[in-house]
């Protein structure tokens, strides 16, 4: 028989019932949303204080890095891996690290240091800006085939102005200048009107059209 079909009291009768076979397992299931409410506080709490730590740490090892002291530096970046990995500033720091690999012309530790980095972004923007900066180091080792596979895991709307751009330039490396001249016009497209690199991205645009001309 439907539930509909009862009568009011008949649908008392029951609800009644029900509350009073299961009226324990109802109080604790609130116990246990209570518990859960108040766990997902202490977790959050908890959460707030780590990055707190670790924005600290990241801060030090820049004061660090800036004042010469690049021992402190990398002992500091190296904690932030240990034991902030989840967190943005540690990501932030390895990626500095990368940064001063590549000055250092040790281009294998910074593409290392970058694929960390990759590996542990959480956000998306922050996991496109490091895959960005791991397909310039790529394309600076000369490494094109791998700085185009990096390139092609960044989502298409995010950074595409840059990563259409240098996508061009691994490809103007690569001798693909007509797939270059597209990925310049693509990035060109995703600018804004008032971007600054408009300008130095048309003159690479040109420069293709002039050296096609000449090649013909």
């Amino acid at each position: 028989m439907a539930f509909e079909e009862y009568d009011k009291y008949e649908q008392s009768e029951l609800v009644q019932k029900w509350l009073r076979e299961n009226g324990v397992s109802i109080i604790v299931g609130i116990a246990i949303g209570l518990v859960g409410i108040f766990g997902w506080q202490q977790w959050r709490k908890h959460q707030a204080g780590n990055e707190a730590e670790a924005a600290q740490l990241y801060q030090q090892a820049q004061i660090a890095q800036a004042s010469g002291k690049t021992d402190v530096a990398a002992q500091l970046t190296d904690q932030l891996m240990k034991d902030y990995a989840k967190s943005p500033f540690a990501v932030f720091a390895v990626s500095d690290r990368a940064k001063q690999q590549v000055e250092a012309k040790q281009l294998d530790k910074a593409e290392a240091s970058l694929e960390w980095a990759e590996s542990h972004a959480t956000e998306p923007a922050l996991k496109s800006l490091t895959q960005l900066r791991k397909a310039q180091v790529e394309m600076a080792a000369d490494n094109g085939k791998a700085a185009l596979a990096t390139l092609d895991k960044i989502p298409v709307d995010s950074y595409q102005g840059l990563a259409q751009e240098l996508r061009g330039d691994v490809l103007v490396k690569l001798g693909r200048p007509d797939e270059a001249r597209k990925a310049y016009q693509a990035a060109m497209s995703a600018l804004g009107e008032e971007a600054p690199q408009r300008g130095a991205l048309q003159m690479k645009i040109d420069d293709l059209a002039v050296a096609g001309k000449q090649g013909a």
